[in-house]
């Protein structure tokens, strides 16, 4: 993430060095993402409204569309009408990979630059540029501290997202994190990624098993529902719970030494900003971003927490 961070610091002073001509060129970048069903969707469309403020600000001649759309047919309308407007770039992070593959090639084939975040198409020729978290990353980050913290070994429940490739990715991830320790994973349920869903399943779990001394959960959100169940049992025996993505809560919980989230691993949903940075600097300064950019799935601890705290984000 620091390097991407770095990088994007020299494409900002690159980009004042051709303000003059850049200010002679009027761009059209339009964003496509999902509306905010959840937690980790609230950040994005926060973070893209935040991005689109300052880099019209930063490029005079650009005009950023943000378009939030509830579900893959919606967002596929929304793609043919923002390329019946005029666009000359689109940063999309679609709601289903499948669904929206052929969409996007349509806008790719009107001549438009294409970035696309998250979650990749199922024909990645027709991207430009991908801009995605590391899912394999995430899930070994959490499995390698669960390692460190449990060197004696110990009873340890997870709470998958859906049945899908990211979820296998992030699986596959802290597979290989907890390799060769003494860790004895119980029990492997999905949580669908929701607070109320991984509620529930934590409950089946303290139901069936009554040693209990640690929880990976794949995302942020369904750490809320998770804690929620553990409070209500009044279980001692849990000692922590490791998530990931970055939400606010758990990286405040985080900075201020909470026991039972003692760390966070980052999946940020502010890598749409990314995107969209690298889109606008590819559009008015010539600089080559095509290419695949995948974020760091740093670890967050007491130390660093400060440095991934957004107040003003839902998420």
């Amino acid at each position: 993430m620091k390097r991407i961070v770095a990088g994007l610091a020299a494409l900002a002073v690159l980009s004042a060095a051709g303000l003059a001509s850049a200010q002679d060129k009027t761009r059209t970048m339009a964003v496509s993402i999902p509306a905010a069903d959840h937690g980790w969707t609230g950040g994005v469309v926060y973070h893209a409204e935040r991005e689109a403020k300052l880099l019209e600000a930063r490029y005079p001649g650009l005009d950023v569309v943000v378009k939030t759309s509830p579900d893959g047919a919606s967002q596929a309308n929304a793609l043919e009408d923002l390329t019946a407007q005029g666009i000359d770039a689109l940063v999309t992070l679609p709601h289903n990979s499948d669904e929206l593959t052929d969409p996007i090639r349509q806008v790719k084939q009107g001549g438009v630059f294409v970035t696309v975040v998250d979650r990749a198409l199922s024909d990645p020729t027709i991207q430009d540029l991908y801009v995605a978290g590391d899912n394999h990353g995430l899930g070994k980050a959490a499995g390698e501290y669960m390692k460190q913290r449990m060197a004696q070994g110990g009873d340890v429940v997870v709470v998958r997202g859906l049945p899908i490739v990211i979820d296998e990715e992030r699986q596959k991830g802290f597979d290989d994190g907890i390799a060769g320790s003494k860790i004895n994973v119980l029990d492997r349920q999905f949580g669908n990624w929701s607070r109320d869903d991984a509620f529930r399943v934590m409950q089946d779990y303290l139901a069936k098993y009554p040693k209990i001394d640690a929880v990976w959960a794949q995302d942020d959100d369904m750490v809320v529902g998770i804690l929620e169940a553990i409070a209500q049992s009044d279980r001692k025996d849990i000692q922590f719970v490791v998530g990931g993505a970055g939400m606010k809560e758990m990286i405040r919980k985080v900075a201020e030494g909470d026991a039972m989230v003692p760390v966070d691993v980052l999946y940020p949903p502010a890598m749409i900003a990314t995107a969209m940075d690298l889109t606008a600097a590819g559009l008015f300064d010539q600089n080559p971003v095509r290419g695949s950019y995948v974020l760091d799935a740093t670890l967050v601890t007491k130390d660093n927490a400060q440095e991934f705290y957004y107040p003003d984000s839902p998420f």
